[in-house]
C-alpha cells in the first residue's frame, strides 16, 4: 500500500501533499501528516528527513501485513459556554422574562468567574471562588450572592453535574421580617388619594396581590355574586401568574362594589387599572410616592409589597387559618406565609403594654 507525505497548514487545517523529490526543510512547527487508504496519521516529527524516514518505516510495515489498529473517538467534552447558551436557549419560552434574565445574569457572571471549561469539571472550588468573586468583586447583597448561587446549582443539577457543595458552602443571608402598614399611616395615605388612586391602592391593600397581578387584573377576575378577585392568566398582554398558578381571593363587598361602580361608568371592560390608551400603567409605585408626598409621608417608608404584608399579616391577626393564607397569597410553601405572623408591634399593642404597668402600679 503506498503511503503519501502531506503537511497540514495551521491556519486553514488544509492538507498539501509534499513532493517526492523535495528536499528543501519546512518551517518549525510544520505539522507532518502520512495518509494509507483512509487512515490519517499525525507524525510527531519536526523536519522533512525525520518526517521521510517515518513515510518509508510505515510504507514497509504495510508490506509486511501490519495494518493500523482502530482507535476509539472520544465524545467531545461539552464546554461552560455551549451548555450556558443550550440551556438558556431550553428555558426561555418555559420561564417568566423576569425569572430567565435572572439566570442569564447569574449564569454570564459564573462564567465571567471561571472561564471556559468543561463542564463535568466544575468543582466546589469553582463555586467558592463564584461566592468569593459575588461578594468581593461585584458587592452583591449576601440575599443576591444567595440568589444567584442557587441559580448556576440548579444550571449543574440539569446537567447532571454534582460539583459536591457542602451546605455551609451557600451564601449566608439574613431574612429581613417584612414590614406592614399602621392604620395610622393607611389612614393619611388614603386621606391624600385622589377618588381613582383610593380605588387603586385599597385594591392593593385587600387583595394582597402582586404588582404585575394588578397591573394584568381584568374585569372578567372580579366575581361580583361571590365577592371575589381572581389572580389569571391574561392572553391578550401574554402575562401569566408566578409559578403559573391562579388563585382566587375573596375581598370586602365595598371593595366589589367600587370596582362595579368604576366599570359601569368607564362603560367598558378590560384591564382593570389601565393608561389612558388603555394598556399596562407601570407607573404604581410612582403613584404611591407622589401620595405619600402630599400626605407628608417619608417616601422611603412607602413601597407596593408593604400593601401585600399588610394584608397577610392582618389576615393572621384575625385568625384565618394558615392553609387559606398560604392559598390567597400563592405562596408556593406554608414558610413562606409563615414570614408574615409578625409580632403586634401597633399602637393598638403599646397602649395595652402600658395598661399592664399601669394596673400593676394601681
Amino acid at each position: 500500500m503506498k503511503v503519501s507525505l502531506y503537511i497540514r497548514e495551521s491556519g486553514t487545517r488544509k492538507y498539501i501533499s509534499v513532493p517526492a523529490k523535495r528536499t528543501l526543510d519546512f518551517p518549525a512547527g510544520t505539522v507532518f501528516v502520512l495518509r494509507f487508504g483512509s487512515t490519517w496519521e499525525t507524525l510527531d516529527s519536526t523536519s522533512l528527513v525525520d518526517a521521510t524516514g517515518k513515510r518509508l518505516e510505515r510504507e514497509l510495515a504495510l508490506h509486511r501485513g501490519w495494518t493500523p489498529k482502530p482507535t476509539k473517538k472520544q465524545p467531545k467534552a461539552l464546554m461552560l459556554d455551549v451548555a450556558i447558551d443550550q440551556y438558556l436557549a431550553e428555558i426561555k419560552d418555559g420561564r417568566k422574562k423576569k425569572t430567565y434574565q435572572a439566570y442569564d445574569i447569574a449564569l454570564r457572571y459564573f462564567f465571567e468567574c471561571i472561564g471556559n471549561k468543561p463542564i463535568r469539571e466544575i468543582s466546589r472550588n469553582d463555586m467558592l471562588k463564584f461566592h468569593a468573586f459575588l461578594r468581593d468583586h461585584k458587592e452583591h447583597s449576601p440575599r443576591s450572592c444567595w440568589n444567584k448561587f442557587s441559580n448556576v446549582m440548579s444550571f449543574l443539577k440539569h446537567h447532571e453535574v454534582k460539583p459536591k457543595v457542602k451546605p455551609h458552602d451557600w451564601p449566608k443571608f439574613v431574612e429581613e421580617e417584612p414590614e406592614v402598614y399602621e392604620q395610622e399611616t393607611l389612614d393619611k395615605f388614603f386621606a391624600a388619594c385622589d377618588k381613582d388612586e383610593l380605588l387603586l391602592f385599597e385594591f392593593f391593600l385587600k387583595t394582597g396581590m402582586r404588582e404585575q397581578e394588578v397591573m394584568y387584573a381584568t374585569e372578567r377576575c372580579v366575581d361580583f355574586e361571590n365577592r371575589t378577585i381572581s389572580v389569571r392568566h391574561n392572553a391578550k398582554f401574554g402575562w401569566t401568574p408566578k409559578m403559573y398558578k391562579e388563585r382566587t381571593i375573596p375581598v370586602p363587598k365595598a371593595l366589589t362594589e367600587k370596582l362595579k361602580r368604576m366599570l359601569m361608568e368607564r362603560a367598558k371592560g378590560g384591564l382593570l387599572f389601565p393608561t389612558k390608551s388603555g394598556l399596562p400603567k407601570f407607573n404604581f409605585l410612582d403613584m404611591a410616592k407622589a401620595i405619600a408626598r402630599r400626605a407628608e409621608i417619608p417616601e422611603s417608608e412607602v413601597w407596593l409589597h408593604k400593601f401585600r404584608a399588610t394584608f397577610c399579616t392582618r389576615a393572621l391577626w384575625s385568625g384565618i387559618d394558615l392553609r387559606t393564607v398560604q392559598d390567597w397569597m400563592g405562596h408556593d410553601d406554608l414558610s413562606s406565609t409563615l414570614r408574615y405572623l409578625k409580632p403586634d408591634r401597633g399602637k393598638a399593642m403599646r397602649e395595652k403594654v402600658e395598661a399592664i404597668w399601669t394596673a400593676a402600679a394601681a
